[in-house]
């Protein structure tokens, strides 16, 4: 069964947007736990435009299911995911400063690089997922760098399942088969919906979890946060 993990970034962008602790964002984390929730995502950026590292750090200690933190592994990040130690660390090769995430790792170019930071991660027993996109020889690499998971990257799924929906989840699916063959776990996100997601859920192989942030977030603000929680689950289930 797929899990559904809330990314909660957009929470403390409001809070951030003036000042002080409304919405709260600790609140926030143990309203979604409690509305069913199986995960919770942070992504702290180096300029922490929305989640900060004091946030990581007091959140950490209130989550009951399961803590993922996803950013790009400088020496800074790294210091907190081990300070944290969260289930689970997934690792964005997003430059400082850029909107959202964008693309996946070249885990052929980079694999000295990963191969080096997750085994730091995995001698302090926290499971490492790579963000990655659907080719099939950069997910073999990934199994290389002793990855535990890696995370499709599915923007390009979400903007072409309105154009053909068939053809949008081809990739994908080929790619969790590819995943599966090198024992990897299977992760996705990144402008999954209402709209998409059960498409995408009943289409891929092994699919493990799925982190929504701004999609589910921007929902809250019309259905209700426990209403749209609920929604999201019944599209996994």
């Amino acid at each position: 069964m797929t899990r559904l993990s809330v990314n909660i970034n957009k929470i403390a962008t409001l809070r951030n947007a003036r000042g002080g602790n409304v919405p709260d964002v600790l609140k926030a984390v143990i309203d979604c736990e409690r509305f069913g929730a199986e995960g919770i995502t942070v992504h702290p950026r180096p300029d922490e435009r929305h989640i900060r590292y004091r946030d990581v750090r007091d959140i950490s200690p209130i989550v009951t299911t399961e803590f993922n933190i996803e950013g790009f592994p400088n020496k800074k990040f790294i210091d907190l995911v081990l300070e944290v130690k969260p289930n689970q660390v997934t690792l964005v090769p997003d430059p400082p400063g850029v909107l959202t995430s964008n693309a996946g790792w070249d885990t052929i170019k980079n694999e000295a690089f990963l191969k080096e930071v997750n085994s730091e991660f995995k001698r302090n027993g926290i499971r490492v997922s790579v963000f990655i996109e659907t080719h099939a020889k950069l997910i073999e690499n990934a199994a290389k760098t002793g990855a535990d998971r890696v995370e499709l990257y599915t923007e390009a799924y979400a903007s072409n399942f309105p154009i053909d929906k068939e053809k949008a989840i081809a990739p994908f699916t080929e790619a969790a088969k590819v995943a599966s063959s090198v024992g990897l776990g299977l992760n996705a996100g990144h402008d999954l919906d209402l709209g998409n997601l059960k498409y995408f859920a009943q289409n891929i192989p092994g699919l493990l979890e799925v982190s929504i942030g701004h999609a589910l977030i921007s929902d809250a603000l019309y259905l209700g946060l426990e209403n749209t929680v609920q929604m999201y689950l019944r599209e996994l289930r």
